[in-house]
């Protein structure tokens, strides 16, 4: 007996062996029927497949029968291997390679290491989006400019693959510089209610609203463009209508914040939609542009509420003095504020600024602002009203040379003129570099006998943009596999990067960009792939890039050290001296006060157009010999470089 208990173990081993499943251990002779109808069923399976056995000429089993075989051995129920076996076998059979998607590409034509001049282009395939087309204020040494605008040559050079402009928000540093580009291409443009009637606004003064098709997309609606859809996102900001864009293609998908803040106290009761955000978080995020403008201040930022407790408290302490506050043209909430608490306090409203009164109008005849009946005046009007009696609201709160408030301080506004019984609120921060043009208005207004309360002082200010646990939980809730900070100054992207490692994303995952930048994002990588035209255009009145580096050097030089002018007419037979010279100082040195440096300056002008041979001389090489004498005689003696301009006539 115990010689046939060893027989059976022999002849299961072997079969064990064979079929390389089974267990050379603890085998019971019960098995062995099961063991050869197994064996039968995988040698039928093996004909099905066309391999042979080894007796057949056959090479060894596939590795993947082999697997398949292992997986029905293990099974629980070995009487379903067979059905278990062809369910696997299927299952992998219809696997098919990973499609490969192209990269999404992110250019920035501007708003990176700046604060403005915002647009952002993304491609996929062959289709093209811009993300908004802000304009920049000028910076103290840009002389004479208006405003900065993005420079436009390479959304010109890929007008055909454009499918439209999306904008986030209607703030100048999104839209100002639309229209300009509206003149070289014409493609839709998709905004919120208030934005559109923001740009159609525009459009209207530069003749563009019968030509431009702007289509009004509310938050929470998605639109189609080429090879993208984009989702429109409700968002909190300091103007109504602010939205943040999610935006899918083949690469995956990319939200891109837009200005926001988390307000749970809006003054339009519509808090921003977290849950969406939170919603594409869980589906998958390939890519995250987030507003960095705040990314140095901690905690959160005040919700818009928070000024309009300030302002009550601040009318009632102004007693019988008239209100001047001056804030920025676009912050509706903050005008329907205003406006609400002086018609509870009976005072009438004036408002002075030609862009406040524009985006009010607008703002009014869309629903976005109420006023009382009776309480809205023009500013014409406030001569019949008492101190007491009034409000009036103004620009310029940024110490904008021509703005309403700037005016008021240098006494050259025509309705309005500062007393001793003024109390001007300035209800704003100053952006980065405007600071000693506000100063500079506080003091001027404090010269007048003017109160003025301005941010440092009370709370009459209050920023759109989120402050770092705001963009922690944006980051957090979004959970992107890559992130870009966005809008803002190197140490505010810097900073933004700082957070972002902090919940997670890792350093290789965030890019620093720079305008220029051609950012490459796939679900494998993120790269700077490229550069593309980028650049600065000065808008100088109804001249858009007539103003280039060398005109601006020219104003520089203008205005460090001034101009001379020597006049003189050249016979232009025999370059002998007809009149002149003459010497004109402009912005160098008051000529009466510096007659003996006119006389010598007049000499050696002379003494120059004498040096040149009779009926053979060259005017271009006197030209440029009068300058170097004089350049150098006024260094001799001042140690400055005025601009030297000879003129000389041939008669």
């Amino acid at each position: 007996m115990e010689n046939e208990k060893n027989k059976d173990f022999t002849t299961n081993e072997k079969h064990s062996k064979k079929s390389g499943k089974q267990s050379k251990k603890n085998i019971k002779h019960n098995n062995k029927t099961e063991n050869k109808n197994q064996n039968k069923t995988q040698k039928k399976q093996r004909k099905q497949k066309g391999f042979k056995s080894k007796k057949q000429g056959g090479g060894k089993m596939p590795k993947e029968q082999t697997v398949d075989m292992k997986n029905n051995q293990t099974a629980k129920n070995k009487t379903s291997g067979k059905a278990e076996q062809n369910k696997k076998t299927n299952r992998y059979g219809k696997i098919k390679p990973p499609v490969k998607t192209n990269p999404v590409k992110i250019s920035f034509l501007g708003g990176l290491n700046e604060v403005g001049k915002n647009m952002t282009v993304y491609e996929y395939e062959k289709s093209m989006l811009i993300v908004d087309c802000g304009l920049a204020f000028p910076e103290s040494d840009q002389l004479g400019v208006d405003f900065v605008i993005p420079d436009f040559s390479y959304v010109e050079r890929n007008a055909d693959k454009i499918k439209g402009i999306l904008i986030t928000h209607g703030h100048e540093d999104h839209i100002g510089a639309l229209c300009y580009l509206l003149k070289k291409i014409n493609v839709p443009v998709y905004a919120t209610l208030l934005t559109a009637g923001l740009i159609m606004g525009k459009l209207s003064e530069h003749k563009l609203e019968k030509t431009v098709d702007v289509k009004v997309i509310n938050p929470g609606e998605e639109i189609y463009l080429g090879d993208f859809n984009v989702e429109f996102i409700h968002v909190n900001h300091s103007i109504p209508g602010a939205v943040a864009l999610a935006i899918k293609c083949g690469a995956g998908t990319i939200i891109q914040t837009g200005d926001f803040k988390i307000d749970t106290t809006p003054i339009d009761g519509e808090i921003i939609n977290l849950s969406r955000f939170a919603e594409l978080g869980n589906e998958g995020v390939l890519c995250l542009l987030s507003d960095s403008t705040n990314a140095e201040q901690p905690g959160y930022t005040q919700s818009e509420s928070k000024v309009g407790e300030t302002f009550q408290s601040l009318f009632s302490k102004a007693g019988n003095r008239r209100i001047i506050i001056a804030t920025f043209a676009s912050n509706i909430h903050r005008v329907q504020q205003i406006i609400d608490i002086a018609s509870k306090t009976g005072r009438k409203v004036a408002l002075s600024g030609r862009s406040l009164e524009n985006v009010t109008a607008i703002a009014s005849e869309l629903g976005y602002v109420h006023i009382p009946e009776g309480t809205l005046i023009g500013i014409d009007e406030i001569k019949r009203y008492n101190d007491e009696q009034l409000v009036i609201i103004t620009t310029g709160s940024q110490g904008e040379a021509m703005s309403a408030l700037s005016r008021m301080a240098s006494k050259n506004h025509r309705k309005v003129e500062i007393g001793y019984n003024d109390c001007v609120i300035i209800s704003a921060r100053p952006i980065p570099g405007n600071e000693k043009t506000v100063y500079k208005v506080i003091n001027d207004l404090l010269c007048l006998g003017a109160q003025v309360v301005y941010e440092k002082m009370y709370d009459v200010h209050v920023s759109g943009h989120a402050c770092q646990e705001e963009l922690k939980i944006m980051l957090s809730l979004v959970k992107p596999k890559y992130f870009i900070p966005v809008h803002g100054e190197q140490k505010h992207l810097r900073y933004h990067a700082k957070l972002a490692e902090s919940i997670g994303i890792p350093h290789n995952n965030i890019i620093i960009g720079d305008n220029g930048y051609e950012i490459s994002v796939s679900e494998n990588n993120i790269a700077v792939s490229g550069t593309v035209t980028h650049g600065k255009v000065y808008v100088d009145g109804y001249g858009v890039g007539d103003v280039g580096t060398r005109v601006m050097r020219e104003r520089q030089h203008l205005g460090t050290d001034g101009i001379i002018i020597i006049a003189a007419t050249i016979d232009a037979a025999s370059g002998e001296l007809v009149t002149g010279p003459d010497i004109v100082s402009k912005g160098f040195v008051y000529v009466k006060e510096a007659e003996l440096l006119m006389n010598e300056a007049v000499k050696v002008s002379m003494r120059v157009i004498d040096s040149f041979p009779p009926y053979s001389f060259d005017l271009n090489a006197m030209n440029t010999k009068l300058r170097d004498e004089i350049s150098r005689l006024m260094y001799e003696r001042t140690k400055r470089n005025p601009m030297i301009l000879p003129i000389l006539l041939e008669v």
